[in-house]
C-alpha cells in the first residue's frame, strides 16, 4: 500500500510506516505546503496513494464529490505523534487493508475504528 502523509502530520510518521512495509511520502516531498485539499486528493488518486491525515476536510470532500477514491485514513485523537499513536494506527491500516484497497474512509480512534466504503453517498 502507498500512503501519502498530509502536511498536518509530522514527517516522523514516514519511518514508522516504512518499517511496517508501506511505501510512504510526506506531502512536503511533492507539493506546496499551502496546497489545497483538492490538489492533494487529486495527486493521491492519480498516483494510487491513500491519504493519511488529521484533517476532517478530506472526508467532507469525499462526500461532497461522491468520489470513489482515493482512500482516506483520518486519525482522531489529541496526541498524533507516532510514539503515542503509532501502534493503533498500524493496527488500523492492517485491519482495514482490503477496504482501503477498494476505496474507503477509515476513521482511526484509540478506542475503535470506523470504515465506510466509497462513495460515501449513493449516486442519484
Amino acid at each position: 500500500m502507498k500512503i501519502l502523509l498530509d502536511m498536518n502530520l509530522s514527517p516522523s510518521w514516514v519511518p514508522v510506516l516504512k518499517d511496517a512495509g508501506y511505501e510512504v511520502k510526506h506531502w512536503s516531498e511533492i507539493g506546496s505546503f499551502d496546497a489545497s485539499d483538492f490538489e492533494i486528493m487529486s495527486w493521491a488518486n492519480h498516483n494510487g496513494y491513500t491519504v493519511f491525515t488529521h484533517d476532517l476536510d478530506f472526508g467532507a470532500l469525499l462526500y461532497l464529490t461522491n468520489a470513489r477514491g482515493p482512500s482516506v485514513v483520518q486519525i482522531r485523537c489529541e496526541d498524533i505523534r507516532p510514539k503515542s499513536s503509532g501502534k493503533f494506527v498500524l493496527e488500523a491500516f492492517e485491519k482495514a487493508g482490503k477496504e482501503i484497497e477498494l476505496g474507503a474512509l477509515v476513521v482511526v480512534d484509540p478506542r475503535k475504528n470506523r470504515i465506510r466504503l466509497l462513495p460515501l453517498r449513493r449516486e442519484e
